[in-house]
């Protein structure tokens, strides 16, 4: 697959559509019934590849739906800097977290097809993100198209997906300017994720380096973005450094982690329009607890949309809060230890029963139990060893 010049993002920093009043009761009900049932399935795990890392590219564990635990399936090797993935039907999409790509200033993203039977990945092809360091990615409900977010390059792109499940080219590219007040982590734009929304009519992205939610109008038919008339973007605190963007199951929220100020901000969202406003912001840290060894990283809702979870690098911990569905308040519940070191990135299995949260600097995987009713987390007893876990990507066969 290439052996490609590259500097990560480590090195350079230093180192839903609306629901509507008994429809939406009628789906968390299903969320707390049809959706609770174990389901076995595979975990496809996202790495960094370079450094001191001992990865050797995305690894697959088999999940026990009933018990939580992970055994090791398979490696699929060669794969370079694959630091987030996504997967759509029988697809699935790594960024390769990288500066250099076939003698350009950018990272690439790779295509591969997922074995039916086995869930093993087949390489397809690899294209260029079109800006350094991709380290987000997301596909269209359609299949068509697959958008990427490139940290360095401070853009987000969109690749079209061939019928083979091969990316072309790149056929949009959006380029965002701007600095913000944190002169270390805030020189540049800095794209960090890309979320369409249910209907796949908005695109947002979340710009670390310019305290800015970008909102795009997605065309589906063409793959193209243009800047949402309504709302060209939803401003975050200054310094705050928004990463990572969820959507309440509803599709009447959304939540804004920010990684450089340690908060979680529940925002309402106008599913007509695209329009996001500020409700709620809580920091993500206990009291007393601050300091430049802390930042945020991920974020997630329960399928049932009454809790949201959080996590923190350096405190080394998931921020556990209920959320009130009619006024849009969260209430922290509890904070407790990833039981490893810089839980970059985390999943929640689609019955709500299981948090996984990978942890990159110990290189584990811990399995938590979720209560439904509090959202509390219990360790589950499976803790399995992974080099620089940095992405896990449920997927059903």
């Amino acid at each position: 697959m290439g052996n490609n010049k590259h500097i990560d993002r480590r090195s350079f920093l230093g180192l839903a559509a609306a629901g509507l009043g008994s429809a939406a009761l009628v789906r968390d009900l299903e969320a707390q019934t049809s959706n609770s049932k174990a389901r076995d399935m595979l975990l496809y795990v996202g790495t960094y590849t370079s450094g001191e890392s001992k990865s050797k590219g995305i690894y697959i564990h088999k999940f026990d739906g009933a018990t939580g635990r992970l055994a090791p399936f398979r490696v699929v090797e060669g794969v370079e800097e694959p630091s987030f993935l996504t997967t759509r039907g029988r697809y699935l999409f790594a960024v390769n977290e990288t500066m250099e790509f076939d003698e350009m200033k950018s990272g690439a993203v790779s295509a591969f097809e997922i074995d039916r039977k086995s869930g093993d990945l087949k390489f397809l092809n690899k294209q260029p993100s079109m800006g350094g360091a991709p380290c987000h990615i997301t596909t269209s409900a359609n299949g068509k198209y697959a958008l990427v977010a490139n940290y360095m390059g401070g853009n987000v792109a969109v690749l079209p997906i061939g019928d083979n499940g091969r990316l072309g080219k790149a056929i949009d590219v959006e380029q965002h300017n701007g600095t913000g007040p944190n002169k270390e982590r805030q020189e540049a734009a800095h794209a960090h994720s890309i979320i369409l929304d249910s209907v796949n009519k908005y695109a947002f992205v979340n710009d670390l380096g310019i305290d800015r939610v970008m909102i795009y109008e997605f065309d589906k038919s063409k793959g193209t973005l243009t800047s949402n008339a309504k709302q060209q973007f939803y401003s975050a605190p200054a310094g705050a450094g928004p990463r990572h963007f969820k959507f309440h199951p509803n599709g009447k929220f959304a939540f804004v982690v920010n990684e450089l100020d340690m908060t979680l901000t529940a925002l309402a969202y106008d599913a007509s329009t695209g329009v996001l406003k500020a409700i709620d912001t809580l920091s993500t840290l206990p009291a007393g607890v601050s300091g430049p060894s802390n930042s945020c990283a991920d974020l997630h809702v329960s399928p049932s949309g009454g809790h949201v979870y959080a996590s923190n690098r350096g405190h080394d911990s998931i921020a556990v809060y209920s959320f009130d569905k009619s006024s849009g308040k969260m209430q922290l519940v509890e904070i407790v230890s990833t039981r490893g070191r810089t839980p970059r990135n985390f999943a929640i299995d689609p019955t709500g029963n299981y948090l996984l949260a990978a942890n990159q600097r110990s290189n584990s995987i811990v399995t938590f139990a979720i209560d439904r009713t509090t959202g509390k987390l219990t360790y589950a007893g499976s803790t399995i060893e992974t080099p620089t876990p940095v992405c896990l990507q449920f997927h059903e066969l």
